[in-house]
């Protein structure tokens, strides 16, 4: 990973590699199959094709996607999570129960707009379901339950006056 560290703390490493959050929606878009560069910008609309090809090459520096170059005229290049990308899958579902959750938006609004679900609504899941319950195997590193719960630390208050 090329970005540099802000604290040592794995939720900001984590949220440095998420960027923005057109990431997590390329990983939705990408979580079906491979897909062209027109394919995913018909689906992220309004995004433009300049913020998505940076973000393209950013997951691809993360190891987040491959981009496979199949040449020809026109030239075709389509994009597929790596097993790294692929682990962002849980994060996904997450957010998707919180988005629900909070009543954020309606599954039904983006098929109004967009003509079709996204691969990832509860909605379009019957071919879905085998690889989330899939991805939400994968194990972390180090299992969660052994980290302790700590008590947040409070810094002393300064009631100093600094003149600069």
């Amino acid at each position: 990973m090329r970005r540099r560290k802000i604290d040592g703390c794995p939720i900001a490493g984590a949220l440095q590699l998420i960027g923005d959050k057109w990431t997590m929606l390329v990983v939705r878009d990408l979580f079906a199959g491979p897909k062209r560069t027109t394919e995913l910008l018909e689906d992220l609309h309004p995004i433009s094709s300049r913020t998505l090809m940076g973000r393209l090459r950013e997951m691809e520096q993360d190891d987040l996607i491959i981009r496979n170059n199949y040449g020809g005229l026109p030239r075709r290049v389509e994009y597929e999570l790596t097993d790294r990308g692929r682990r962002l899958i849980p994060l996904l579902e997450a957010l998707l129960q919180t988005g629900l959750v909070m009543k954020c938006n309606d599954c039904q609004e983006r098929k109004d707009s967009a003509g079709y679900y996204c691969d990832f609504c509860p909605e379009s899941r019957h071919t879905a379901e085998p690889m989330i319950e899939q991805y939400q195997r994968i194990e972390p590193t180090e299992p969660v339950e052994s980290i302790e719960p700590v008590e947040p630390r409070r810094r002393p208050k300064d009631d100093s006056i600094v003149l600069l």
